[in-house]
């Protein structure tokens, strides 16, 4: 399994006009867990967010999510995936781009595929490919306070 995927990045010049700063491959790819790939394409820290920032945004050491920042990062998923419950302290908006998954929360779960789209708000979750292919998930990850249901914050885990 290999992401390949076309990053597109605009500016601007001395002058003010718009223009492309970057069209190539994503290059920073990890494998960090047996069948998952993933490249963050972007992040970004503090808000609002500097614009004229001329750090490439895709080469910042970023965990899972930024908590005063942004983490937009492709995820392939192979069918039988190591899993990994975890919780991220941020709101994480998902697009499925390929292929289907199902997300466990707590012992639910929810079947997603090709088009759907998810808002994520700080909850547990593992994802799990029974299917025959690859799934790719587009996420952007914005930091959050944690959830805090009946007043106990749930802190990011996994």
């Amino acid at each position: 399994m290999s992401l390949n995927i076309r990053r597109v990045v605009t500016g601007h010049d001395e002058q003010g006009r718009a223009v492309v700063k970057i069209d190539a491959p994503v290059s920073r790819i990890k494998n960090n867990r047996p069948k998952v790939q993933s490249t963050v394409v972007w992040a970004t820290q503090g808000f609002p967010v500097d614009n004229d920032d001329a750090t490439d945004g895709s080469t910042r050491d970023v965990s899972t999510s930024e908590h005063d920042g942004t983490v937009f990062r492709i995820v392939s998923y192979e069918p039988g995936a190591t899993p990994r419950n975890h919780r991220t302290d941020s709101i994480d908006y998902a697009v499925v781009m390929a292929g289907e998954i199902y997300m466990d929360l707590d012992g639910t779960e929810v079947h997603l595929k090709q088009g759907d789209v998810l808002v994520q708000r700080g909850t547990i979750h593992n994802w799990i490919n029974r299917g025959t292919v690859p799934c790719v998930i587009a996420f952007v990850l914005v930091g959050a306070k944690p959830a805090r249901p009946g007043g106990k914050a749930l802190e990011a885990v996994g």
